[in-house]
């Protein structure tokens, strides 16, 4: 396939990306409406008589242990015990690139963006399903919050395609040059390294 037809696609994929976006805002703020809640400044506040009824759907701490399959509370630990790698992770993802992204002067990435911990705030849910759901967010967060530093440092140190597809290659792959063109390497990387027009826009 011709790079300009790729390129065309990626065009194509973009757009509707930015089309889908829209599309999950709409759907979003239908069901703000519906399920009876507002963000302000980031923080989910219900209407009253909805947080009343949530809590009548919430399962008894007690209930919820003496009906909790025992395979889930063996391997409870084993889960639980990754929030030391994962918090480790977190720090020095963001020490690296709060260092090293000024040095090379690629954008940092906004934590915030990828970190989405409001689940707790639902009535429906006991404090064992609120702290899970507390660390599934935070754990896929932090996953996804330094997935997109490793893209960019990538981009920056090594912006060469793979000779093979990778499973859900990070978005910023198709910028990168093809594997083997050692003549657009020397050419064209140190553009790239300091092409940030996407983020910076």
């Amino acid at each position: 396939m011709p790079e300009n037809k790729i390129e065309e696609i990626i065009g194509r994929l973009n757009s509707l990306q930015r089309e889908l976006e829209g599309e999950i805002d709409r759907l979003l703020s239908e069901k703000r409406e519906l399920f009876q809640y507002t963000l302000q400044r980031g923080r989910v506040r219900f209407e009253r008589g909805m947080r009343t009824l949530q809590r009548s759907y919430r399962t008894g701490l007690w209930r919820y242990l003496r009906e909790a399959k025992l395979r889930h509370v063996l391997t409870a630990p084993l889960i639980y015990a990754l929030i030391i790698p994962v918090s480790l992770m977190d720090l020095l993802v963001t020490l690296y690139q709060q260092v090293c992204f000024r040095v090379y002067d690629v954008p940092l990435v906004r934590r915030s963006e990828y970190l989405a911990i409001d689940r707790h705030q639902l009535a429906y849910l006991n404090v064992i399903e609120k702290f899970n759901c507390f660390y599934c967010s935070y754990a896929n967060g932090v996953i996804a919050y330094s997935r997109e530093v490793g893209a960019r440092t990538e981009q920056f140190w090594c912006p060469i395609k793979h000779a093979r597809r990778t499973r859900d290659a990070h978005g910023r792959t198709e910028r990168f040059l093809d594997y083997g063109d050692a003549e657009a390497y020397r050419r064209r990387a140190q553009a790239l390294r300091e092409d940030w027009s996407d983020i910076r826009n």
